[in-house]
């Protein structure tokens, strides 16, 4: 791959995953059979950002079996609206969701017949292709990358799986490359559940999770209406907000107080609309306690922010490990890390590119199923902690806020009991069993299995 399409170069795979181990990591894989399937699932209300409004949630999955008689199940939520708002605002909801599921189709087909050594190279191999045949049935040539690659966590996944199979591998850490474990070589007992406040949740509702242990919470800003009237409405909300929880307590920050998250999904159009929030937040006292602002401005300005005094985080800007690259040299102070919407292969060479360039880490949510939300994990509790927070991730989870039919999605989870898969007073609390097994990403999935079950 051309390396202006974001991929790292792939070289001798001894080199990516090191000469130790089982000795079987150079192993060729051909797949002999490829599949897809998807299930639509209903969310409680609309979730609206971005200007758009989604009623459901496509979940695919792929199929890969190799020439020795295993196979895996790799699973992707859809997310056309995050991952180019274009796309969805020019079709259907379900016309969107179709043409994300016709690129995973198309991904299945291309690998079927094909050989690998390493889910890295499969990527690099497939990447380009499918975000080709991406700008052809979308009619867009200005089509985002993410689109392409959120369309490519199923079989992504998949092929890690298939991988682990093939090369003995039974836990997460056994399939991190060595070229990328200094990115993830941390094991928290604990990582955070960063819940959702989307622009119309209750300051109560906001005050009742800080009630229940939820110290690190994601707030939309950026509200509908004119650049004006949004800054006025996001003034007023961090006001209201402050006077509300301001003062909370919590044993997981450095200062005892609560960190503010923010996320305005590019609505800010200029520094100097950002920057008189920021002189807001001063006034009222509540500059010191914010955390992160992600994604103030449309990525294609390209605005420099290396003067604002805040930490920024880049997430849908940075695409690829190029693009990452490039937000951090324009001044971004953190990376929102998405392996359930930008593939895991992508996300390790993001991870360990900022990590070279002392940029902290997190993983935000797609509202993803419970099964992907571990893939997430997997990844949060083995990055840096973040500055200001104890010693543990962060990871955004909230698919239990938005999905109707959560608790029948989390009977999916080949380990829905196990103590790590649920939020207790504001975090998921690990143990040895969890980084065992992956927390469970690697066990059979029934309910997935029957989908592709030959009659």
């Amino acid at each position: 791959m051309a390396a202006g399409a974001g991929a790292a170069v792939i070289g001798n795979p001894l080199e990516i995953f090191g000469s130790g181990g089982t000795g079987t990591l150079t192993k060729n894989i051909r797949i002999t059979r490829s599949s897809s399937n998807f299930e639509r699932e209903p969310l409680i209300r609309p979730f609206g950002f971005k200007g758009g409004y989604m009623t459901e949630i496509w979940q695919s999955a792929a199929y890969l079996e190799s020439d020795a008689g295993r196979h895996s199940i790799g699973l992707c939520t859809q997310s056309v609206l995050w991952s180019d708002a274009n796309v969805f605002a020019s079709h259907s909801e379900s016309g969107g969701n179709a043409l994300m599921y016709a690129m995973s189709e198309r991904a299945t087909q291309i690998v079927n017949g094909q050989s690998f050594t390493t889910p890295l190279e499969l990527l690099d191999m497939l990447y380009p292709e499918v975000y080709e045949f991406g700008k052809k049935i979308t009619n867009n040539p200005d089509l985002r990358k993410t689109f392409a690659l959120n369309a490519l966590v199923g079989v992504d996944n998949a092929a890690w799986l298939l991988f682990a199979k093939e090369n003995g591998l039974a836990s997460f850490d056994d399939i991190i490359p060595a070229a990328y474990k200094p990115a993830f070589s941390h094991r928290h007992g604990e990582v955070a559940g960063i819940p959702l406040m989307a622009y119309t949740i209750p300051i109560e509702d906001i005050k009742a999770a800080t009630d229940q242990g939820y110290f690190f919470m994601k707030i939309k800003i950026g509200q509908p209406g004119t650049q004006e009237e949004m800054l006025e409405k996001d003034k007023a909300r961090l006001t209201a907000i402050h006077e509300a929880i301001g003062n909370v307590k919590t044993a997981h920050t450095k200062n005892g107080k609560l960190p503010y998250y923010f996320d305005a999904n590019g609505r800010y159009e200029k520094k100097e609309t950002l920057l008189r929030l920021i002189d807001h937040a001063r006034k009222i006292g509540a500059f010191d306690q914010i955390a992160i602002i992600e994604e103030p401005f449309p990525e294609d300005l390209e605005i420099d922010v290396n003067d604002i005094p805040l930490r920024l985080a880049a997430d849908e800007s940075a695409h690829n490990v190029d693009d990452a690259i490039k937000r951090i040299q324009m001044g971004y102070k953190a990376m929102a890390l998405k392996a359930i919407a930008k593939t895991l292969s992508m996300t390790m060479k993001i991870a360990q590119a900022a990590f070279e360039r002392n940029i902290p880490c997190f993983c935000a949510d797609l509202t993803v199923n419970p099964v992907l939300v571990e893939w997430n994990k997997n990844v949060a509790a083995r990055l840096a902690s973040f500055p200001g927070i104890g010693n543990l991730g962060l990871v955004e989870s909230n698919g239990h806020q938005n999905y109707k039919n959560w608790n029948s999605m989390l009977d999916y989870h080949p380990r829905k009991d196990s103590p790590w898969v649920k939020v207790q007073k504001g975090v998921y609390e690990l143990n040895n069993e969890f980084y065992k097994t992956g927390g469970g990403i690697f066990d059979p999935m029934p309910h997935f299995e029957e989908m592709f079950i030959k009659h």
